[in-house]
């Protein structure tokens, strides 16, 4: 429980950075990727967004599906070991 607090903290103040960084700079900037396209011209504010999503877009689908595989090797190792505890008795 207090992980799932930690995560939603640690997300709340980085989006709340976001919003500092695009409220002191409101300007537009030329961003230029040739390679896909030619430029674009956005607020610094959207262009802080993007970057932001992108990266957590990325980092959830590279961490997606990891915490399921350590739980079933943990139960694995506890069922063997009630087994030949009862075998014993």
């Amino acid at each position: 429980m207090a992980k799932i607090i930690f995560k939603s903290l640690f997300v709340l103040v980085i989006l709340a950075l976001l919003v500092l960084m695009g409220l002191e700079n409101p300007q537009t900037v030329q961003f230029n990727f040739d390679p896909i396209f030619s430029s674009i011209t956005a607020p610094s504010a959207l262009m802080y967004f993007a970057f932001f999503a992108i990266g957590f877009m990325t980092g959830i689908i590279l961490l997606a599906g990891m915490g399921g595989s350590s739980g079933g090797s943990g139960g694995g190792g506890s069922s063997s070991s009630k087994s030949s505890s009862k075998d014993k008795k």
